[in-house]
């Protein structure tokens, strides 16, 4: 069991549902990502992604893209992350930790050196979105036998023929990709991806929790609604990078944590 399976089993019992937060590391700099993280617990956040920053980061929209170069710009490294993640668990030990990022980073640490200073930083979970299930012998498996959960991405364009494939492998929740594109793109639409998490809630016992496309706590409420929690990342991303106080973006965030379990 992880904090991820806690949080989940916690959130049953409570018959709520999750709230997960991206941000990214290192953005706009060290001491202010660290503070945003370290507020998020209270602002009603259950689950934190952390964004590794990447130089190539194919899957995300013009936000986050410009997110991880600031943090890039800044100095921020994979040890500076992880040095993030130690931080945050001298004052938190129950709120999990999901890294969010790319491989190319983890390949060149050395995944068993990867895995092993990531367990030892508190970090919980994985998602890696350029390894396909092609892919598990190379950083999925090892991962789970380190006590990491690995989470994959489903998305519209997952059928039933490639469904099964996602989720072999899968632990700590089903992360459902609302919308067809790069983070930020569209809004989701809980009309859309109700019939969508129930094909794959169908599949599996994992949580489904859906993100992308999230930006109101009206669309947090209703997302969360059709599934077993939401994401909302680049309008977090968004409120950093205007320039607001950790005060103000905390308390944006609270506003779609309370969207979200109200749900």
């Amino acid at each position: 069991m992880t904090r991820i399976d806690d949080t989940f089993t916690r959130l049953r019992a409570e018959g709520k549902k999750a709230f997960v937060s991206y941000i990214m590391a290192g953005d706009p700099d060290y001491d202010t990502a660290l503070a945003v993280m370290q507020g998020l617990p209270e602002a009603g956040v259950d689950i934190i992604e952390l964004g590794l920053p990447f130089t190539d980061p194919m899957a995300d929209g013009p936000t986050i893209q410009l997110a991880g170069q600031r943090a890039l710009d800044g100095g921020m490294t994979l040890e500076k992350t992880l040095q993030m993640a130690r931080t945050f668990r001298e004052g938190d030990s129950t709120t999990p930790i999901v890294l969010m990022g790319y491989y190319n980073p983890i390949y060149s640490r050395g995944v068993d050196t990867f895995l092993g200073d990531a367990k030892e930083a508190g970090i919980d979970g994985l998602i890696v979105v350029d390894l396909p299930p092609e892919e598990d012998e190379e950083l999925c498996i090892p991962a789970q036998n380190a006590g990491l959960n690995f989470i994959r991405l489903a998305t519209p364009t997952t059928d039933d023929a490639r469904l099964p494939k996602v989720l072999t492998n899968t632990s700590g929740f089903v992360y459902y990709v609302s919308i067809t594109g790069i983070t930020g793109a569209a809004a989701a639409e809980a009309k859309d991806v109700g019939p969508e998490v129930a094909r794959i809630k169908a599949r599996t016992d994992l949580p489904v929790i859906v993100g992308f496309g999230i930006r109101t706590p009206e669309a947090s409420e209703a997302i969360a609604s059709v599934a077993d929690g939401c994401v909302v990342g680049s309008a977090i991303v968004s409120e950093i990078a205007s320039g607001k106080s950790t005060a103000d973006v905390l308390a944006f965030v609270k506003t779609l944590s309370d969207g979200a379990h109200r749900a």
